[in-house]
């Protein structure tokens, strides 16, 4: 259970950091069942779908079927940096992909264990949740030299309800720094800045588009957040947050999902949407 004080500083600040929130063994059972993942996983059929993030990538998201339904599945999005100038790979597969989603909590019995887990019921349960909604559940590599940079961004832009209700829960299977491309926050924004943009699915049903206009972030309020492995981290979807690229020659795998409220109204528009097979997961 969140404490008081936690409860306080996660209203405060729009982001909570707990430390040993599981073990480092954990952890490293986790980071060794996605490294089996990507070995397994076959580039015969595969579209090559790069995940870009990076600044400027406004215009440029991800936007195919291979992503748009991927919310029940567990599938794979290359690093931009995995490719040369031809678009051949540049790398073994392992360590061009730059994360596995978007159902894998329910697609994979580890992480689905970890993920359904009474104690993160119990989060949600302090969080005041009615009726809390597992999502978007990922494990993002940051592979070394490659991991590319996540500009400024609110979750509740890629997740929105209404009212806004998204809040991550990102958990560490490596220490994540300064030098792998750990999280920055504006402590606060949850609270000054709204959600002004929404990444939403375009009226084709085949490609994305973002709406809106982007937030003005004044970038010297950022602080480092760097976090050693077992450390959960709690994400107001509200909250200003980046990461930087990794230009290290460590990785800097980390699992998260989102939990929304079920009670609350979720755009049909939304780029993730529940499919027949796989309604959003209660907690």
């Amino acid at each position: 259970m969140l404490t008081a004080e936690q409860l306080e500083k996660f209203d405060t600040d729009g982001f909570l950091v707990i430390p040993d929130f599981f073990t480092k063994e954990k952890a490293n059972t986790l980071k060794e069942k996605a490294d089996v993942l990507l070995e397994e996983f076959s580039l015969e059929g595969h579209p090559m779908t790069r995940f870009q993030t990076g600044v400027g990538m406004r215009d440029r998201h991800v936007g195919d079927d291979y992503f748009l339904n991927s919310g029940d599945k567990i599938r794979f999005f290359f690093e931009d940096g995995a490719f040369d100038e031809t678009g051949q790979l540049k790398r073994p597969k392992e360590k061009a992909i730059n994360k596995i989603g978007h159902g894998i909590h329910a697609m994979d019995p580890h992480f689905s264990e970890f993920s359904l887990a009474k104690s993160i019921s119990d989060i949600a349960k302090d969080l005041k949740f009615i009726s809390p909604k597992l999502v978007q559940s990922m494990v993002i590599f940051k592979q070394p030299y490659i991991g590319g940079p996540v500009p400024s961004h609110q979750d509740s832009s890629f997740l929105y309800t209404e009212p806004h209700s998204a809040i991550g829960f990102w958990f560490a299977l490596e220490d994540c720094t300064e030098h792998n491309g750990c999280l920055w926050f504006v402590p606060g924004s949850h609270k000054t800045t709204p959600i002004t943009s929404r990444f939403v699915r375009k009226e084709n049903n085949t490609d994305t588009e973002f709406i809106g206009e982007d937030a003005v972030i004044d970038e010297s309020k950022y602080i480092c957040q760097q976090v050693k492995a077992g450390t959960l981290v709690l994400l107001h979807g509200g909250v200003v947050h980046k990461s930087a690229p990794n230009f290290s020659e460590k990785s800097r795998y980390i699992y998260t999902f989102h939990v929304i409220e079920g009670e609350a109204h979720y755009p049909e528009n939304n780029w993730l949407q529940p499919t027949k097979d796989l309604p959003f997961t209660s907690l």
